[in-house]
């Protein structure tokens, strides 16, 4: 029998979702703050902590999206700037690149984009420059000289990142895509050259009225990928 604090954290986790459009409604600065210091409380090999987060909001957001939008609309410039980390495996295999596929095709499906439609889907990924509307953009980055462990313990720190906010009623979806214009997101906000930049993220009021909202990804049964040993 699960207690009401289990069937609270289950629900937060259970309704967390990659929210793709925002309402403009601001996130109090005082809220936001609340969100990162008890995200924090993730756990690191030996007390590192080693997230740093850069907040864009208002005219700082605007003007880096404006910057990354630029060169991600125009072809030549957009192919000088390359990832500065492989986020994705350089050859896809089963079952991973059938689970890439169906999340891209559902979301098109929802916001009806037709198959090789490639400048409805050239606009659809361009939203991810926007952080899809959202009122709060999140930067986070790593020292360079920190190994694969820290990193996990960055993935938990993010996790804790999101289900904050959506214990708060405030939504998110993390965001690969700004990887690519690394340099771009360093030179506007000043960040240094020992760090990497790990992902972005958007925040704030999720807008329930966008059909891209109702996307809700599958999840695999326990029985595809856990085996008990007695």
């Amino acid at each position: 029998m699960t207690t009401p604090i289990q069937q609270a954290v289950d629900a937060v986790i259970a309704s967390r979702y990659s929210c793709r459009a925002f309402l403009p409604d601001e996130v109090p600065p005082e809220v936001l703050k609340d969100i990162l210091t008890v995200a924090a409380r993730a756990p690191s090999g030996t007390n590192t902590q080693p997230w740093k987060v850069w907040v864009v909001t208002g005219g700082s957001r605007s003007r880096l999206c404006a910057k990354v939008l630029s060169a991600f609309d125009d072809p030549e410039e957009a192919a000088t700037h390359t990832e500065c980390y492989p986020y994705y495996p350089e050859k896809w295999v089963s079952p991973y690149i059938e689970r890439r596929r169906k999340v891209g095709l559902d979301l098109y499906r929802l916001v009806g984009i037709e198959k090789g439609d490639a400048a409805r889907m050239h606009q659809q990924h361009a939203r991810n420059f926007h952080f899809f509307d959202a009122p709060a953009g999140l930067i986070f980055t790593i020292d360079r000289v920190m190994a694969q462990g820290s990193w996990l313990d960055y993935g938990m720190f993010l996790q804790n990142v999101m289900l904050a906010a959506k214990a708060r009623g405030i939504d998110t979806c993390p965001q690969a895509a700004f990887v690519q214009f690394h340099r771009i997101i360093r030179e506007d906000l000043g960040i240094p050259e020992a760090e990497t930049i790990v992902c972005a993220m958007a925040l704030g009021f999720g807008d329930d009225s966008r059909p891209e909202n109702t996307l809700r990804t599958e999840r695999a049964p326990i029985d595809e990928w856990v085996r008990f040993n007695s």
